[in-house]
């Protein structure tokens, strides 16, 4: 389960750049990103346990995959790589569905 290193990164993380006490963080997932949501939220409790951390509330948004069709231009929601166009066009360019960051951070002031 790669979910565990990613969340460790992401307390770490937090805990190197923010001084006091965290309150929240949102954290972005795309669909397409290989990382299950429910997994990093199991995971974020287990590694927050002890650290300044513990207690924080974790928001996930979780963007869907997108891609633009090279042969209509449309814009098309993907659930996977293996894609079509509504126009039957498997030229796709991905544009969303791949991030993985921190939109936010809550600290306690």
């Amino acid at each position: 389960m790669h979910e565990l290193s990613i969340t460790e990164s992401l307390v770490s993380a937090v805990q190197e750049r923010i001084n006091g006490e965290v309150r929240s963080i949102t954290l972005i997932v795309g669909a397409l990103s290989g990382v299950v949501p429910d997994s990093v939220r199991f995971c974020f409790e287990v590694c927050t346990k002890g650290t300044r951390l513990d207690g924080a509330r974790l928001d996930i948004v979780e963007v869907p995959g997108r891609a633009r069709c090279r042969d209509c231009l449309d814009e098309v929601e993907i659930a996977d790589r293996i894609a079509l166009c509504h126009c039957g066009s498997a030229s796709l360019d991905l544009v969303a569905g791949e991030e993985l960051s921190i939109k936010h951070v809550e600290v306690v002031v």
